[in-house]
């Protein structure tokens, strides 16, 4: 489980040109926020958006939701360290909705699934691209989040892996 804070701008990519080229980019400052859970072994998503910003009240949104998926028992979620997810109202919650949460390490985003799954988001739907609205962006995002297990099923299968490297009985060189 984690957020995402898409921010609406130009995503630039790789561009070679000859001649300067303007990308044209919107004023202000509009943000789309998705804060979702990822079924690891079906990958499913499950995602609560908002266009203001994620607090406590969108996590619990959240884990009801899951709650509520029928997702076999028991569920564990595993989190980052943000200060709305660790507050009191959320791990109240998660007990009486019988959830585990599992905190991460500071600075290990790595070990979150559902990290690949927000890269892969932003490079296949925003990178490289310039749309004209912020209904446009975010009906590009709610698209490719939707359309995960349909028209990237592949890409899915092999980008959201359990394979995480472990290090047991490893020689430590000292010098």
């Amino acid at each position: 489980m984690d957020a995402a804070h898409f921010v609406y701008g130009p995503f630039l990519g790789y561009l070679w040109c000859l001649v300067r080229l303007l990308v044209p980019g919107p004023s202000g400052r509009q943000r789309y926020n998705v804060l979702a859970a990822l079924n690891a072994v079906t990958r499913e998503v499950i995602r609560v958006a908002n266009h203001s910003y994620i607090n406590a009240d969108s996590v619990c949104a959240l884990l009801r939701q899951v709650a509520a998926a029928g997702w076999p028992r028991p569920i564990t979620l595993v989190l980052d360290n943000a200060r709305y997810q660790r507050c009191a109202p959320v791990q109240a919650l998660a007990r009486s909705l019988r959830l585990e949460l599992l905190y991460l390490p500071s600075y290990s985003p790595n070990l979150n699934l559902i990290e690949r799954l927000w890269k892969f988001v932003k490079g296949q739907c925003l990178a490289s691209r310039v749309l004209p609205t912020y209904g446009e962006f975010t009906g590009t995002i709610d698209r490719c989040l939707n359309s995960l297990h349909t028209q990237h099923h592949e890409q899915m299968a092999t980008l959201l892996t359990l394979n995480f490297q472990t290090y047991d009985d490893v020689p430590v060189l000292t010098e």
